[in-house]
């Protein structure tokens, strides 16, 4: 039997940069995967654990562009 692997918002600092691995719908919008900063995702993204952490950055790799906006309105 698999584990479930669920995670909350809660669980990010609300500036921190996340992935999301699949497409997420909702009646809010549609977000593509890609990297989001935690406050642009939907609760029902971390509910439904389409949300990974990234690793740690090291070196110059922090200088990484910011998220752009996916999201259609």
């Amino acid at each position: 039997m698999a584990i479930e692997r669920r995670l909350a918002r809660d669980m990010f600092n609300e500036n921190a940069i996340v992935e999301l691995r699949q497409v997420c719908m909702t009646p809010s919008g549609f977000f593509q995967p890609g990297k989001y900063l935690v406050g642009q995702l939907p609760d029902a993204a971390f509910e439904m654990g389409l949300v990974e952490a990234l690793p740690p950055v090291r070196g110059k790799s922090e200088e990484i562009a910011p998220p752009t906006d996916s999201q259609d309105s």
